[in-house]
């Protein structure tokens, strides 16, 4: 078993389309900011089952001065890592994942993010945690300025 840890913030924009795990939040009134779609929760994940593999961090595989990836799904970055990692000899055991942010609001959205994310990886549903904090009013999250994500991802040896 190899255990990773990920960490991602994007701030929040207007005008760009708001995903979170893969899933769009329709009809928000921002988006996040960044080279790809910018979804913090893929990111973290992504960094974790990297760092759980012994590999390098996003930015060495998915450069943001890269160009063929400007606005690129992150679940296609996902299923890349999950490639990656299989590569390297690993399957997907758990994830788990903590978003924070005060907007947008996640819990309706948990059901439907975890559904996502375990079909990219090719796990249950049952084996994504994914939860979501605010920081009451504090910080840049707090603010409504960005939005935060850890991740712990647990990797076996492919059997």
């Amino acid at each position: 078993m190899r255990i990773g840890i990920g960490y991602d913030v994007h701030r929040l924009t207007r005008g760009r389309r708001l995903f979170i795990g893969g899933v769009e939040f329709k009809n928000a009134e921002f988006g996040l900011d960044g080279h790809s779609d910018a979804d913090v929760l893929i990111h973290a994940v992504m960094d974790a089952m990297l760092g759980a593999a012994g590999l390098r961090d996003i930015g060495f595989y998915f450069s943001n001065k890269d160009e063929s990836i400007r606005g690129i799904r992150s679940t296609e970055l996902l299923a890349r890592v999950k490639a990656l990692i299989e590569k390297e000899g690993y399957t997907v055991e758990n994830i788990d994942t903590v978003l924070v942010a005060e907007y947008p609001k996640i819990a309706a959205h948990i059901d439907e993010i975890k559904n996502s994310i375990s079909a990219i990886l090719g796990v249950s549903p049952k084996q994504v945690g994914i939860k979501a904090t605010t920081e009451e009013g504090m910080g840049f999250t707090g603010s409504k300025e960005g939005v935060a994500a850890h991740a712990v991802a647990l990797l076996k040896v492919k059997s």
